[in-house]
């Protein structure tokens, strides 16, 4: 089996640690988001195939900006839909994908700590987007 994208041989579901029973919410994914992975994992529903979803049920969340204005609109949001226990990534465009963006990944760092959040991990998303996972700090959840 050959890898989507990154320099890792892991599958991205595991890299962003996506599991079973996982509610997923995305925002302003540049294409379909199941399109980013070889095996989309079952026993995992995105937020909008559910009728119903309480702003603090949502397990996982991945928002894609190019903009200061995107990244703080769809990260406040975000952040308030997330469980206390959830994984947010923020996407940026690598500079190697020749996209216009005003972001990196030291931007999207110094947003996610200012808003009280802790990165935990760095990963290329594609070949196009890098990604920085976010989470609650263990005493605030």
């Amino acid at each position: 089996m050959t890898t989507k994208a990154g320099y890792s041989g892991t599958p991205l579901a595991k890299k962003l640690g996506i599991k079973a029973g996982y509610i997923l919410k995305v925002y302003n994914s540049p294409k379909p988001y199941v399109e980013f992975f070889m095996d989309f994992p079952s026993h995992v529903t995105l937020a909008e195939n559910v009728r119903s979803v309480s702003f603090s049920r949502v397990d996982f969340i991945h928002i894609f900006v190019k903009s200061r204005l995107e990244l703080d609109t769809y990260f406040a949001e975000a952040k308030a839909r997330l469980k206390k226990s959830g994984i947010l990534w923020v996407s940026w465009p690598k500079k190697s994908s020749g996209m216009n963006t005003e972001l990196d990944k030291f931007a999207i760092l110094e947003h996610g700590l200012q808003n009280g959040l802790v990165d935990t991990k760095v990963a290329a998303i594609d070949d196009d987007w890098g990604g920085h996972k976010f989470m609650y700090r263990l005493k605030d959840r």
